[in-house]
């Protein structure tokens, strides 16, 4: 069952929370750090599009690079709308391909731990190398084996909103490391049924992700050419501890 299909439709609405805003500055922050206030920049794993808008408002040039139709093609709606010069490649983050180089790559959202496999990391990550610039910085989250396996664990999640709803069931396998979560979503249709009650679609979904640790992304970053600068914890933004959830890495590009 291929992820990100008809939850695409729904992603923005249930995501509504996500403090993308706060996620652009810290970008941007580091960015701005290494020198790179304007230029081209790859977001892979773009998603909806919504830190890439977020991003070419800041005055980069954008590229976006998702494996997902549905989710580019939500992408796609906000370019028409915002006016953004952004150009969307439904493309693997492991077997990516761009017409040359750009300053800085990012990828936020957890998206690198949809990967599940070590050899899925380094090709990932020697691509991003390889269309890096000279000294190009490479910036990304990645959600942490102690979050799937502590703090999401086996744990059962539900929400109910007007318009749609979910069931969030997680499944995680110490062993692989691979956190295996069924995704239930009802989504209200525009028309009632004949007595006049509400109707819903409903959908399924399984997404699978697997949780890393930061010496593990240390050695992948190692491995793919690149120098691993630093890492922080990326909802405090203060060291990593074993508590970490979520981590920013910073890498830069070494030579091809």
């Amino acid at each position: 069952m291929e992820a990100y299909t008809d939850f695409a439709y729904v992603y923005d609405q249930l995501m509504d929370e996500t403090p993308y805003e706060q996620w652009c500055e810290n970008i941007v922050r580091e960015l701005t750090a290494h020198h790179i206030e304007d230029g081209l920049l790859l977001e892979l794993g773009c998603g909806t599009g919504s830190m890439t808008e977020l991003l070419a408002a800041r005055g980069y040039d954008m590229i976006g690079v998702d494996s997902a139709d549905e989710m580019l093609n939500i992408a796609c709606e906000k370019r028409e709308r915002s006016g953004h010069e952004i150009l969307y490649l439904n493309q693997d983050m492991r077997a990516f391909e761009l017409y040359g180089t750009v300053r800085a790559v990012v990828s936020v959202c957890d998206s690198l731990n949809y990967l599940l496999e070590d050899e899925d990391l380094i090709a990932c990550f020697k691509l991003v190398n390889n269309y890096l610039d000279p000294k190009g910085i490479f910036f990304f989250d990645f959600n942490t084996r102690y979050k799937y396996e502590t703090v999401i664990g086996d744990s059962v999640i539900a929400e109910n909103r007007e318009e749609c709803s979910f069931i969030w069931e997680n499944d995680f396998d110490s062993g692989s490391g691979i956190n295996e979560y069924d995704l239930t979503v009802f989504v209200k249709n525009d028309e009632a049924s004949a007595n006049g009650q509400e109707l819903f679609s409903r959908f399924q979904e399984i997404h699978l992700q697997r949780g890393y640790t930061l010496e593990e992304m240390k050695q992948f970053i190692r491995l793919s050419g690149m120098t691993f600068l630093k890492a922080y914890d990326a909802d405090t933004l203060g060291e990593v501890t074993p508590q970490s959830e979520r981590i920013y890495c910073v890498a830069q590009e070494q030579g091809k």
